[in-house]
């Protein structure tokens, strides 16, 4: 065990999951991104493209008419693979954070590499299935009403960690997500709740470049009298901005799925003690040696 470990496998409060998410993240981070790139690079640059395609045709500036009437195909085509790229980005995100915990765990603070690789690739179908399935569940319950939404979010934010962590298969990483937060519902929320707040506030940073150029640019259009064409404000240097804002603002998503592992091993140590066994079958080898 390193000096340094921190032991998921115990029960926290709020303060102690954020505290130990960004403890856990600045002492792992060039190893933790390392991975990420290596494995979810290659999507990762693809879906850089279909993000800047997206802006390229006016997706992302919704009030401007680029001639959609005209390129219809290519609007959909750009939402397609916008779609398509951030869903295999997403999973194979999800699945190196926590594998990469995992590894972390099992190795008492040491992550092996191999072992990540081994795991994004054996629970890949899995962890592309919940993608899929949950937010299509989520989107149901929001369309119902709001309310049915916010509550299908809580418990369904921990079902790849089900695939991940207990090896789970789909449908059972699902339904289980449902006894895992019973009784703590009110508290998890909270705790998702404040961390996404955080990963989002973070993320504004990024979008300040693009900001103070938006507001440059707007200042430069009225001067030169083209107000009434908005779309020379939306040029490829703030296409460029967007899309490094966007991309700043996938890759700090790591940061909520760690608070995630966290709060699911809080949850998991107050359904099933798991910890608290690990370390009482410790000490009853320690004794018998």
């Amino acid at each position: 065990m390193t000096d340094d470990y921190i032991n998921f496998r115990r029960q926290r409060e709020l303060g102690e999951v954020i505290s130990d998410t960004f403890k856990f993240l600045r002492e792992n981070y060039r190893q933790l991104f390392t991975l990420i790139l290596k494995i979810a690079g290659p999507v990762l640059v693809i879906l850089i493209i279909s993000l800047g395609y997206y802006y390229y045709i006016g997706g992302g500036n919704p009030f401007l008419d680029t001639g959609m009437d005209d390129n219809l195909w290519q609007f959909f085509l750009s939402i397609f693979l916008l779609l398509v790229s951030f869903l295999l980005f997403f999973v194979l995100l999800q699945g190196t954070v926590l594998h990469f915990i995992r590894s972390y765990i099992e190795n008492q603070g040491t992550v092996i590499e191999k072992e990540v690789y081994a795991g994004v690739r054996s629970d890949f179908g899995h962890l592309l299935g919940v993608g899929i399935i949950v937010p299509i569940i989520i989107f149901m319950g929001i369309v119902l009403c709001v309310l049915p939404g916010i509550y299908l979010w809580v418990p369904l934010s921990f079902s790849a960690a089900l695939v991940v962590f207990s090896q789970k298969g789909i449908i059972d990483s699902i339904t289980e997500t449902f006894e895992l937060i019973r009784d703590n519902w009110w508290m998890t929320f909270l705790s998702l709740f404040v961390m996404a707040l955080l990963v989002y506030f973070i993320g504004l940073i990024f979008q300040i470049p693009m900001f103070i150029y938006l507001m440059v640019k707007m200042v430069s259009v009225v001067q030169e009298g083209s107000a009434a064409n908005p779309e020379a404000m939306f040029d490829w240097v703030y296409i460029v901005f967007s899309v490094i804002a966007s991309i700043a603002q996938y890759l700090l998503y790591s940061i909520l799925i760690i608070a995630i592992a966290f709060i699911y091993y809080d949850l998991d140590e107050k359904k099933h003690f798991t910890g608290t066994y690990e370390t009482i079958s410790k000490l009853g080898s320690t004794d018998n040696q």
